[in-house]
Order: structure tokens, then C-alpha cells, then sequence
């Protein structure tokens, strides 16, 4: 999830304020942010749904391509 970070400063928003969002602490945004700490498939959910990206871009920095 290290696209996460780079989604949020796109968007600029500042940790406090998406971890508020969605409901975690800033603390923990930051381990999902650098790698230090997986979340679950419901936060996955929620991430996605917020920042308005699939799972697999916040997973792997890539989009589903078309085969």
C-alpha cells in the first residue's frame, strides 16, 4: 500500500485529516502508508471507496488492465 501515501498527497490531504475520515488513528495511517503494518480487506474497502481508486491500485500502483 505504498501508493496510498502518493494517492494522498495528490489529493492533498494531510493524515490527520483521511485517518480521521476513516476512522483510524494518524499513527496507523502512517504504518499502512510505509509498508509497517497490513490492513484489513474492510479498510481496503473503505480506502478505495475514499480515494475513489481500486484495491489493486492501493495494492500495487496498477489498474486492472484489459487482457
Amino acid at each position: 500500500m505504498l501508493c496510498l501515501k502518493k494517492i494522498r498527497k495528490e489529493k492533498k490531504l494531510n493524515q490527520q485529516k483521511v485517518a480521521f475520515d476513516l476512522n483510524i488513528s494518524r499513527e496507523s495511517l502512517s504504518y499502512y502508508e510505509n509498508g509497517k503494518r497490513q490492513s484489513s480487506l474492510e479498510l481496503l474497502l473503505d480506502m478505495s471507496n475514499y480515494f475513489n481508486v481500486s484495491i489493486n491500485y492501493l495494492i500495487t500502483g496498477e489498474e486492472f488492465k484489459k487482457r
